[in-house]
C-alpha cells in the first residue's frame, strides 16, 4: 500500500513540538492526531481515514545516495510492519532516521519501528 505523505513543513514542525515521541538507537518516531483526517477521508476513493507519513533523513547521515537508501529502508520496514500489525489511523507520523540507521537492514528497522509504535500505543486492539 502506498502511504499518504506529509507535504507541508508546518505539519512536521507541529509533530516535532506537540507530538508524542518514541526514540530508539536508529530512529525517532513522532505521532500527532491529524485533525484533517476526516476531511481527507472524504476525498479518498474508499472513504477511509488514513495516516499521513513523513520521513526525515538529515544531511549529517551522508550523501544523497545514503539518504535515499535510508528512506527506502524506512519505507520498506514500515510496510512490512503494517502487514503484520495494523496501526491506528488518523495520525501524522514522522519518522526521523538517526546515524545508526545507515548500517541497518529493513528487518532491523522494522524491529525498531515495532518497539517505537508499541511505546506510543499505536497498534489497533484486535
Amino acid at each position: 500500500m502506498k502511504f499518504r505523505a506529509i507535504c507541508e513543513n508546518h505539519l512536521y514542525s507541529k509533530a516535532y513540538s506537540k507530538g508524542k515521541r518514541a526514540v530508539t538507537c536508529a530512529i525517532a518516531v513522532y505521532v500527532l492526531p491529524d485533525y484533517a483526517a476526516k476531511r481527507l477521508a472524504k476525498a479518498h476513493p474508499e472513504k477511509r481515514v488514513m495516516n499521513r507519513i513523513g520521513l526525515t533523513v538529515s544531511t549529517k547521515l551522508g550523501g544523497a545516495t545514503v539518504r535515499s537508501r535510508v528512506r527506502r529502508i524506512l519505507r520498506e520496514g514500515l510496510r512490512a510492519l503494517e502487514k503484520e500489525k495494523p496501526l491506528k489511523t488518523g495520525f501524522l507520523i514522522v519518522i526521523a532516521a538517526r546515524s545508526s540507521a545507515t548500517k541497518l537492514k529493513s528487518t532491523d528497522i522494522r524491529d525498531h519501528l515495532d518497539i517505537a509504535f508499541e511505546k506510543l500505543g499505536m497498534y489497533k486492539d484486535v
